[in-house]
């Protein structure tokens, strides 16, 4: 069999502090029952958002965690450097990285039958949606092809797996709120249309070789660890360094586009969820509340005591060639099927990631009042 630690051959941080903000306690290691194997989940997308929430979780429920990298020069691992433990510590390295690519087949089916998981969990995508216009080809065989890979990996493996199916609410586009399972895909971008194709693929093998496949349709949802060229955080992030006198400005596109926000923490659970039923299926995820960008700049700027009108400029770069309105989830499915709900609000979360943002803008000042950092790097 091959290694299974391929990718923490490096020497890595002890810092174990939760430095990305939102985190679920996962201190406590839970005690296996004594024989009983632990379940193992698979995870792509493990360095993203989601997929350390997601880690959080499942090693809070006693899973057996491994992930799957790219290969980069740089280390993109920080929203799991709280979570790492060095793999020679055998008795509490419960988190293990593996070097593969959805672009790459032969790596996919190497780790599931190496690994033989109860559970896998397709997170990875080249997700921004703005980027997926510059670089459609790539998207749509990451995004598409790349969730075909996986499934087939799933479907000729020697051990049965469960599989989740990272969907986007982006897949609806145009179609006019509620959306719910029953609505139909009219996607606006080429990330959305390569779920949308992601999307049927999972619904084909659950009906054509029985896997226990399920979609899961999650609207936006965000955090202190989104990425800072998310529009979200890319205010939040903002909010603070004008907070702390370090830029005055920030450039957004469309203010009247309003989305279904919630918190990437709750949604984990949903996927989990999604993966304990008797039968698989389909899912919508949503708060079932709408907010635009206006409304989000608004909650954000007003939190600290600024005006959001005195700091945003609209730059036309930011408008995508085919926009998507409103977005505004009916998950009335995974409410009564999965008996879940959200828990942070959409004031709460705005409050939340704002925090979170301001610790850092106070470091940065830091360095900058030290000539480490160039205070003049933004307007």
């Amino acid at each position: 069999m091959a290694s299974h630690e391929s990718a923490n051959d490096v020497d890595r941080r002890e810092d174990k502090r939760d430095s990305d903000g939102g985190s679920v306690a996962t201190n406590v290691v839970p005690r296996p029952i004594p024989g009983e194997r632990r379940k193992v989940a698979l995870i792509t997308g493990i360095t993203g958002q989601d997929g350390s929430y997601l880690t959080e979780f499942l090693l809070g429920n006693g899973y057996e965690v491994h992930g799957l990298i790219r290969r980069s020069s740089n280390f993109n691992t920080a929203r799991l450097d709280h979570l790492y433990v060095d793999p020679h510590n055998a008795a509490k390295a419960r988190m293990k990285l593996h070097y593969a690519d959805l672009s790459d087949a032969s790596s996919l089916r190497r780790w599931v039958d190496a690994l033989l998981p109860d559970e896998v969990y397709n997170l990875a995508a080249q997700s921004h949606v703005a980027v997926s216009f510059e670089i459609p080809d790539y998207t749509a065989d990451v995004v598409a092809t790349g969730a075909l890979r996986l499934l087939e990996a799933v479907r000729c493996a020697t051990k049965p797996a469960r599989y989740y199916q990272a969907g986007s609410s982006e897949m609806f586009g145009s179609t006019p709120p509620p959306q719910s399972e029953a609505s139909p895909f009219h996607p606006r971008s080429p990330y959305a249309a390569a779920k949308v194709a992601a999307h049927w693929y999972t619904v084909n093998y659950r009906e054509a070789y029985g896997l226990f496949a399920c979609n899961g349709i999650l609207f936006n949802h965000e955090s202190p660890r989104r990425g800072e060229n998310f529009v979200t955080r890319k205010i939040t992030r903002a909010v603070g360094r004008i907070r702390l006198g370090l830029q005055t400005k920030v450039f957004l596109g469309n203010l009247s586009a309003a989305r279904d926000w919630g918190f990437a923490g709750d949604y984990v659970e949903a996927m989990w969820m999604m993966l304990q039923q008797e039968e698989p299926g389909d899912y919508v995820v949503a708060t079932e509340e709408s907010h635009t960008v206006e409304e989000f700049l608004q909650a954000a700027f007003s939190y600290v005591g600024l005006n959001w009108k005195d700091h945003v400029v609209i730059d036309p770069r930011y408008f995508r060639p085919a926009e998507v309105d409103s977005l505004k989830g009916d998950s009335t499915k995974a409410r009564k099927a999965l008996g879940w709900k959200p828990k942070v609000g959409f004031q709460d979360l705005v409050k939340m990631m704002v925090d979170h943002d301001i610790e850092i803008a106070k470091r940065e000042k830091v360095l900058v009042d030290a000539g480490y950092i160039d205070a003049q790097q933004q307007p």
